[in-house]
């Protein structure tokens, strides 16, 4: 996608310097557009944890980064030395976030590349080379949800006789939650890219914000009509026939369909059920939990009550925190909740699209049957 029309992506290599990792550090945004060198592991980790990056396909090649940065500063002494520090590495990474699967699978990946080569320096490129890879497989997986998804907005837009296609968002599922292009944003941009008129109603996604501050300001850098509304806006616009449909993003899909996604999900799918309002789900397949059944047995995230108590905003030039509530007041901080599948009409990824159910992920992804 494009910044200022400059191509960017979320993550990659410094040029001219392999051994620096690039990202955009989305803390700063809209107001500010920020590019932070990640050196070591222990930068990478920060990175996820404080949420310098955010959404599950990111936070996976991050990982995968940081497990190549890892390499970079591994003991070189012995084979068994290196691959000690390598698996310390993972360990620590994957405590990061508990909720997003992708982080989990990335590390896997990684760490399963390295144990078919032999010598450390091969182990080295062996990190690099995969990290790039899943950074590459990503892009294209978002690319393909766009391609798949793209179809379901064109039908309504035949409905509608040329109106423009209302689509409600929660959270940020954009190119800047992945590595390029978005997994709830990829139809919409293709659907946009192809002339065909859509509105997007942003929800401000309390208590980061990711929807006010990340997914109006990449869909304002693409040209994309858009709105932004708060978060308790949903269902009034759909009990008004002002959505045509939703699409959201996910951090962990159970391979029965259930779906945990930022904390507000829930209720959207619940107000969708009940306006008759299609809802789908879009996600790559390194999303999918092919060891879990329930969502209910998803861990959910506790993040820190400054979240809920703070916000951060642009004041007299500067970007600030300030206090929403009493300084004495305690807060919890749920960051994600489930959405069981019989709320999803279908999900949408890089293979095609089908039902919320472990018949309709099976039959798309057969290699993954027990």
């Amino acid at each position: 996608m494009k910044v200022n029309g400059q191509p960017y992506r979320t993550i990659w290599l410094k040029p001219g310097n392999p051994k620096t990792v690039q990202i955009i550090d989305q803390r700063h945004l809209p107001h500010a557009f920020v590019i932070e060198d990640l050196t070591h592991m222990e930068e990478a980790a920060t990175a996820i944890k404080d949420m310098h990056v955010r959404g599950a396909p990111l936070i996976g090649a991050t990982a995968a980064f940081g497990l190549y940065l890892a390499a970079l500063h591994a003991p070189r002494g012995s084979e068994a030395a290196f691959n000690q520090a390598m698996q310390a590495a993972a360990e620590h990474l994957h405590a990061t976030r508990p909720t997003a699967i992708n982080l989990a699978w990335a590390l896997n990946t990684v760490l399963a590349a390295l144990e078919g080569v032999a010598g450390i320096e091969a182990k080295v490129a062996a990190a690099l080379k995969t990290a790039e890879q899943i950074a590459d497989d990503e892009a294209e997986a978002c690319r393909m949800i766009g391609v798949h998804g793209v179809g379901l907005i064109t039908r309504i837009a035949k409905l509608k006789g040329g109106q423009p296609v209302n689509i409600l968002t929660h959270c940020n599922a954009g190119w800047l939650a992945c590595v390029d292009y978005g997994t709830a944003t990829a139809p919409v941009y293709a659907a946009h890219d192809a002339g065909i008129p859509v509105h997007v109603w942003v929800d401000e996604t309390r208590p980061r914000n990711q929807g006010a501050r990340l997914t109006a300001w990449e869909l304002g850098q693409h040209g994309v009509p858009h709105t932004v509304v708060a978060d308790n806006v949903g269902g009034h616009l759909m009990q008004h026939g002002m959505v045509d449909m939703v699409i959201v993003g996910t951090d962990r899909t159970t391979y029965t369909g259930d779906v945990a996604n930022k904390i507000g999900t829930y209720l959207k799918a619940l107000a969708a059920k009940d306006n008759d309002v299609l809802f789908y789900v879009a996600l790559p397949s390194s999303t999918i939990d092919w060891e879990l059944r329930d969502g209910m047995e998803i861990p959910i995230e506790q993040r820190g009550a400054e979240e809920v108590k703070h916000i951060q905003g642009l004041v007299d030039g500067e970007i600030k925190s300030v206090l929403l509530t009493p300084a004495d007041s305690p807060a919890a901080n749920y960051a994600f909740d489930v959405t069981p599948s019989h709320l999803v009409d279908a999900l949408i990824t890089e293979r095609g699209i089908c039902p919320a159910n472990e018949e309709g992920i099976l039959g798309l992804f057969p290699e993954k049957k027990k």
